[in-house]
Formats: structure tokens, C-alpha cells, sequence
């Protein structure tokens, strides 16, 4: 029998996959209704897309580590799968980077020369920079799998036995340093692009104060629209970003109920930026609504 507060975090987690698989499938099938209408996918639309799979991969991946902290799925099959986790969680973050890139270069006004040619070029880079992330993700997850699984393996046994002695081999300089760079570099190029919106608009609003009152309203809503959902984005990413990197180091080192919120934590990240993304979007959400009012005149 479970006790109360692992009740509680069974609810969360059962919960948190519903709302993630259910959004990220939104803007799955919204998109794909799109490619299969056109024949063609906007680069907007392509990054959604693979975020939206990594994303329901990524939930896969943490409801099944709910079930064996919870003991209703044998833990040997999350060992068989550790590497594609890795996989999925890395190229989820770098998709959800240059997403945070595309909205700052194409609302963003920034009289740079290299900011101009890329705001010219970001439509036509978004294919290579999503095979980039892959390739990267793909590299740096074969370069570092085993040495986390070792330290993610020796963490669980220390959480579920109390006896457990099990040492943490550490990493090797070069190795230590490669894995922070990897965590980092997405998460600086995400905080740049965010900085960069909000510098925008702090220097947009000043230049409309003297503009047409419906021309200036329309204009700073926009950039304010975008700001906020960049900043709902950096919140949620360093949330994430931060527990990632704690479970990777072995903070966690004794067994109590901070692990429980480490994996909401995971959980809550890609599943309420994919809700965000939704209703910062007019055609995600009118027809996330039809979805949902369908869904009700069928009951």
C-alpha cells in the first residue's frame, strides 16, 4: 500500500503525461493535417513538429521512471533504454533553443549586420540546425551514456537501499568538462536570445511612444506576447536544466522525497511548455478548443 505522499505523486505523474501527451499530440496533428494539406511544412512548424516528438518521448520516459521509483515496472528495462533517454532529453533542449532563437530573430529589432542576415537566413537554417541538434545529441549521448548510467544507477540503489554502499566513479576532467559544456552551451544561447527579445522591447517601447496609438499598441503587444513566453520558457528550461544537471552530479544521495520532485520536475517541464506553446499560438489553440469541445459532445 502505498503511502500518502506517493499517492499524491502518482496523481502528478499520471497527470503531468495526460497534459503533455495531449498537447504535444495537438501540434502534432495539426501539423500533420498542414504537410499532408499543402504538401509543405513551414520551418515553424518542422521545429514544433520535432519538438513535439521529443517531448512525447521525453514524457514517455519520465512517467516510466515514476513507475519504477513507485515499484510497478521492473527498473532493468529503464537500464536497456538509458541511452535513448539521454537522446531524447538532449535533443529536446536544443530544439526548444532554437525555438526560443526563431522568435527572438523574427520579432526582435536589432540593427545589427549579422542579426539582419540571419533574420533573412533563420527560415532556410532551421532544417540543418534541427539535423545538428541530432547529430550533436547523437554524439554527445554515446560519448557520455555510460558514465551516467553508472552514476544514475549507483543514485537509485542508494534511494531505494539503505545498506547500499555503491560508489560514484567520477568522471575524468576532460569528461567533467565536456559535460558541462554540453548542459551549458544550450542553455547560454537560450538566455542570450531571451535578453536580446527583452532588450528589444524595452528599446521598442521607448521609439513607439510617439507612434500612431493602434500601430503602437499592436506593435508592443506583440513583443510583449513574445517576451512573456520567452520568459515562461527560461523558467521552465532552468527548472529543468537545473534538475538534470543535480541527478547528474549525484546530488541526490540519500534516500527521501526530494527525489520525488526531481522527477515532477522533469516531468512538468515538457509538458506545460508544450500547454504554452498552444495558447501562444491562434491556430494550435482554436484547434486544441475544437479537440476539447468534440471530445465533451461525444460524452
Amino acid at each position: 500500500m502505498l503511502d500518502s505522499p506517493f499517492i499524491f505523486h502518482l496523481l502528478c505523474a499520471v497527470m503531468q503525461f495526460l497534459i503533455g501527451i495531449f498537447a504535444n499530440g495537438i501540434i502534432l496533428i495539426v501539423n500533420g493535417a498542414d504537410l499532408i494539406k499543402n504538401r509543405r511544412m513551414s520551418p515553424l512548424e518542422l521545429l514544433l513538429s520535432f519538438l513535439a516528438i521529443s517531448r512525447i518521448g521525453l514524457q514517455w520516459s519520465v512517467f516510466y521512471t515514476n513507475l519504477c521509483f513507485l515499484s510497478f515496472v521492473d527498473f532493468s528495462v529503464y537500464a536497456k533504454n538509458f541511452f535513448l533517454f539521454l537522446f531524447i532529453n538532449e535533443s529536446g533542449l536544443w530544439f526548444a533553443t532554437w525555438l526560443g532563437v526563431f522568435y527572438c530573430v523574427k520579432i526582435a529589432n536589432i540593427a545589427h549586420p549579422f542579426f539582419s542576415w540571419l533574420r533573412r537566413r533563420i527560415s532556410k537554417l532551421v532544417p540543418w540546425l534541427i539535423l545538428g541538434s541530432l547529430l550533436y545529441s547523437l554524439i554527445t549521448s554515446t560519448f557520455n551514456h555510460k558514465d551516467m548510467w553508472s552514476n544514475f544507477k549507483n543514485n537509485w540503489l542508494n534511494y531505494f537501499s539503505k545498506n547500499s554502499t555503491s560508489q560514484i566513479k567520477e568522471m575524468s576532467p576532460l569528461q567533467l568538462s565536456f559535460f558541462v559544456l554540453q548542459l551549458s552551451l544550450p542553455l547560454l544561447i537560450f538566455f542570450a536570445a531571451v535578453l536580446l527579445l527583452m532588450f528589444s522591447l524595452v528599446r521598442h517601447s521607448r521609439q513607439m511612444r510617439n507612434a500612431v496609438v493602434g500601430t503602437r499598441e499592436s506593435s508592443t503587444r506583440t513583443h510583449i506576447s513574445a517576451a512573456l513566453s520567452l520568459l515562461s520558457f527560461l523558467i521552465l528550461y532552468v527548472s529543468h536544466y537545473m534538475m538534470t544537471a543535480l541527478q547528474s552530479f549525484g546530488v541526490f544521495k540519500t534516500r527521501d522525497l526530494i527525489f520525488l520532485f526531481y522527477i515532477l520536475m522533469l516531468g512538468t517541464y515538457p509538458s506545460l511548455h508544450s500547454i504554452i506553446l498552444i495558447l501562444g499560438n491562434p491556430k494550435l489553440k482554436q484547434n486544441a478548443k475544437k479537440f476539447l469541445l468534440h471530445s465533451k459532445c461525444c460524452q
